[in-house]
């Protein structure tokens, strides 16, 4: 299973979604690969936002060593689900889309919910990242149809 986590800038969220999903894809043995990226290209070749990556090492979760990246049209062939943070990430992405079966591939990490952009809120990055472990955790379920 590859699994790609997009948001705006590639710096808070989809980072954060990143190192979440693959650390517990790797907790449960499975051979999948997680990858992020944004649809803004503000902070390419950067690594993640420091409070992402410090509210991730609190919780067992190393993404130090990520690098930012755009969101490209290759990784519809690329990647088996495309995760998006919010609405108007789900609208870039979609606008991308070479054809519907791409398309089916993309959809929002919390349904119908967006996950909220903690980067002017330092409050918010703890919460982001609780909410992004506990979907990751369903879709692991979900994906693996394996029960608790």
């Amino acid at each position: 299973m590859k699994i790609l986590m997009v948001c705006l800038g590639n710096i808070c969220r989809s980072p954060l979604a990143e190192g979440i999903m693959q650390h517990l894809a790797d907790e449960q043995g499975l051979n999948w690969e997680v990858d992020s990226s944004g649809t803004g290209d503000w902070h390419v070749g950067e690594c993640p936002d420091r409070r992402s990556i410090s509210v991730a090492r609190q919780h067992g979760v190393d993404i130090s060593k990520q690098v930012c990246r755009l969101f490209h049209i290759n990784d519809f062939e690329d990647f088996d689900q495309i995760y998006v943070m919010d609405k108007s990430n789900l609208r870039n992405v979609l606008a991308l889309a070479p054809n519907a079966e791409a398309a089916k591939k993309v959809e929002l990490l919390l349904g119908h919910k967006e996950v909220p952009d903690p980067y002017h809120d330092n409050n918010q990055f703890l919460p982001v990242f609780k909410m992004i472990e506990a979907r990751c955790k369903q879709i692991i379920k979900e994906l693996t149809n394996k029960g608790d």
